[in-house]
């Protein structure tokens, strides 16, 4: 899980980086409770937004809900479609999100046509530019680049996380590299509706029981895998179901 005192990477450090981390250590510790104040700031977020959590009923998967896309191996038939689900709720701050991306998209390609991978917020309040960059990536989806556009805030995580500056007109330039209507990225980062989306994510996972990220469910269940063989095995017992 997330801890949002964590010291931010290197500056210089991009996707080499990220490749470089030790395997080991790309799910360890997701097991491990996160800091008082990750959980503090959590609480206090749950309390001021209890109204429109009792309003709507949570959901695991809405239908707006980011699916990333997987390319089935040319081996997977008809009767081999997705029969199991992993939900990822993320923290675009948060550094052990960022570290086990390159895990997860191993993962994606292991279990291509097999399994349906779902994305959600969960920007946490102690987190300067976590619901900024939630946001952005939110707006950019809106024009069909929200994998584009996740994967440059986890590429560019060494220069923005733990920044104690709002980092908008960084992640603008980020859309503008995309080739994104402008315009309509504005538009959608000053919309109300926008936030409300990325807000309703956090909701959700709040009423699930989410205290931290990276936090996993599978097949609708919290599951809590020690490290990357774990995760695996209990894909692999949930597809033998």
């Amino acid at each position: 899980m997330s801890a949002p005192r964590q010291s931010p990477p290197d500056a210089n450090s991009t996707q080499p980086a990220r490749r470089s981390l030790s395997r080991t250590r790309l799910l360890a510790g997701i097991v491990s409770l996160t800091t008082a104040s990750s959980i503090v700031t959590v609480a206090v977020a749950g309390r001021t937004s209890g109204a429109d959590a009792e309003a709507t009923p949570p959901s695991l998967v809405r239908g707006d809900s980011h699916r990333l896309a997987t390319t089935p191996p040319s081996k997977t038939s008809a009767t081999d479609a997705a029969t199991v689900q992993l939900v990822e709720f993320i923290d675009f701050e948060c550094r052990r999100c960022r570290a086990t991306q390159p895990f997860i998209d191993e993962l994606r390609a292991d279990y291509a046509g097999r399994v349906d991978f779902v994305v959600r917020y969960f920007p946490l309040p102690g987190h300067v530019n976590s619901t900024h960059a939630a946001i952005a990536v939110e707006a950019a989806a809106q024009q069909g680049t929200f994998e584009e556009m996740a994967a440059v805030m986890w590429d560019t995580h060494g220069h923005w996380g733990r920044s104690r500056t709002p980092q908008t007109s960084l992640f603008r330039s980020f859309a503008a590299e995309l080739d994104l209507d402008m315009a309509a990225y504005d538009a959608a980062v000053e919309d109300p509706a926008t936030a409300a989306r990325v807000r309703q994510d956090f909701e959700d996972g709040l009423a699930l029981g989410v205290t931290g990220t990276p936090t996993y469910f599978l097949d609708g269940a919290l599951i809590r895998p020690k490290d990357e063989t774990d995760l695996r095995r209990m894909i692999d017992d949930a597809l033998a179901g």
